[in-house]
Formats: structure tokens, sequence, C-alpha cells
């Protein structure tokens, strides 16, 4: 099915978001992992499988929609040296991550091409997810302080 030019731009953007973001947190997880925070790593990595998960999901698309997908861009990836600098560069991917889900999911309805707006609308509830979960970590460290949160990151 031949899909609407600008939407599969669209969703070749939304692919090198994902791309980028399964590299940073991929990154993040193996410095964790390093510095002994095992649940942290754990979190880190099933958060960069779930943005795998999401790049399949709009490679599959652009694909049935005849377009190509791009899978050699990627956009500037935010390492932070310590937990707290990761978490904040996380929180801005994801909301970045959010502002062009929710941008997308306006052009597909107007492109009438209501399955890749719903396509779109589930992994935006996944990057909500993501958010929510990020925003609790950042609490957590707000109300424990860096160094006793991560004391609860290592498993014995």
């Amino acid at each position: 099915m031949k899909g609407n030019e600008k939407l599969i731009a669209t969703l070749n953007a939304l692919l090198a978001d994902e791309l980028t973001a399964i590299n940073q947190y991929m990154v993040h997880s193996e410095m964790c992992d390093d510095w002994g925070y095992e649940k942290l790593h754990k979190h880190f990595e099933k958060r960069a499988i779930d943005e795998m998960k999401h790049a399949e999901k709009l490679i599959g698309r652009i694909l049935f929609l005849e377009g190509i997908p791009t899978v050699s861009n990627l956009n500037k990836i935010m390492i932070g040296s310590d937990i707290g600098k990761q978490l904040a560069n996380d929180h801005t991917a994801e909301e970045g991550a959010i502002k062009a889900y929710n941008e997308a999911i306006i052009l597909a309805g107007e492109v009438k091409d209501y399955a890749t707006r719903d396509i779109l609308q589930a992994i935006l509830n996944e990057e909500d997810a993501h958010m929510d979960g990020i925003e609790a970590l950042q609490s957590q460290i707000e109300q424990m302080t860096a160094q006793v949160f991560l004391t609860t990151q290592v498993e014995e």
C-alpha cells in the first residue's frame, strides 16, 4: 500500500529518535553495570529493548507503506556522566519523543491513515510510561539523596 510521503518521512524521523534512544539507554545500562548498580543496569537495558521494539514497529510500518526505512540516521546521543545526568538526559529525550509522537499522530489522522495512527498511539503510550518511570527515579533521588538512592540499586 503506497503511503503518504510526508508521513513516511515522519516515521523515518521517529525511527532516528528510537535508534538514538537505543544507543543512549544501552550506554547508560552498561555504565550502571560497570559501577555495580545492577538494578539500574537492568532498568536501562529493558528500556533499550522497549525502544528496539518501537523501532521494529516503525520499520515494519514504513515497509508496509512502501517506503524505505532509514536506519543510518542518529540524533545527538546524550550520555550522562552520573545517574542524575543520565536521568535528566533521558527525560529530555522522552519529552522530545512524546512531542514528536503526538505530532505524528495528528499527521496520520490528517492523511487518513488510521492504522498508522493506532500504531503511533500505542508507542506513545509506552513512551508516556517511560517518562513516568524516569520521573519516579528522579523523585526517589530527590527524596533520598543520590547517595542513599544508589545504595538501593546494588543487588546482593
